[in-house]
């Protein structure tokens, strides 16, 4: 199962967290990183079971679960941009009125109405989760849906993919037993699907020099170019402005 579906099918409880623990290790969440069980990991002269290890890394690597989540396409969270803002800042724990001075509103009545807003938008959330966990109940027609990557850039149509449509993509495009492309699809959806499997030769923990980039997509299809442009545009691939290094976003 890929890190995306992982997140996505996770309880409250485990995104909460951050992580996932299956039979022989924890899986973060956010970044798909392993810790197996059974092991002592040393860090600054303490020694950590697994599980702590892996409330480590998290912090470590991406700050807090909060921070990460902030931080996702609003289309995912479907946060505004204000309501960003006045989230991080509660988060840190200033008060309305260190709030509104730092937002240059009018009042801490504004504030406390903010407040009222992301209270009543958590409840309908909860309505709305509890309404989908009971129609899986009786919905026996609904397709298994491809999930969007956590990094992703842009969120709308192109991501209204079922998995049977994807693996007739998959087997359209890429010649069998391999991961090089017949072609490069014209269609966004399509190109989509087809940028997501080329992940696949990626580690996320490894940073790469454009020439390592290069290389790997080489394998895939002759206008390389083109493809790691596509990559960093769906937020596949990360990079530093000047392009000396590249990586797997997380």
């Amino acid at each position: 199962m890929s890190i995306s579906d992982l997140f996505w099918e996770a309880s409250l409880e485990d995104l909460k967290k951050g992580y996932v623990e299956e039979d022989h290790h924890f899986v973060c969440l956010l970044c798909g990183n392993t810790i197996e069980k059974g092991i002592i990991y040393p860090e600054n002269d303490v020694l950590y079971e697994a599980e702590k290890y892996m409330t480590l890394h998290i912090g470590s690597e991406h700050g807090s679960v909060f921070e990460y989540l902030i931080g996702l396409n609003k289309k995912l969270t479907g946060l505004t941009d204000h309501q960003n803002r006045l989230l991080r800042l509660f988060y840190e724990g200033k008060s309305d009125e260190e709030i509104k001075q730092e937002m240059e509103v009018g009042s801490t009545s504004t504030i406390r109405n903010h407040r009222f807003v992301l209270k009543e938008k958590e409840r309908q959330a909860k309505m709305l989760l509890t309404i989908m966990e009971l129609l899986k109940e009786k919905d026996q027609h609904a397709p298994p849906m491809i999930a969007p990557h956590q990094t992703a850039t842009m969120i709308d149509d192109r991501y209204n993919v079922t998995k049977e449509e994807k693996e007739k993509m998959v087997k359209k495009y890429f010649i069998e037993g391999s991961m090089s492309l017949k072609t490069f699809p014209s269609k966004e959806k399509q190109k989509l699907v087809v940028l997501r499997e080329i992940t696949s030769l990626f580690s996320s923990d490894t940073t790469y020099t454009e020439k390592d980039v290069n290389e790997i997509l080489k394998t895939v299809y002759h206008d390389y170019v083109t493809l790691r442009r596509y990559m960093i545009a769906y937020g596949f691939l990360d990079r530093k402005a000047d392009g000396s290094s590249y990586w797997l976003k997380k």
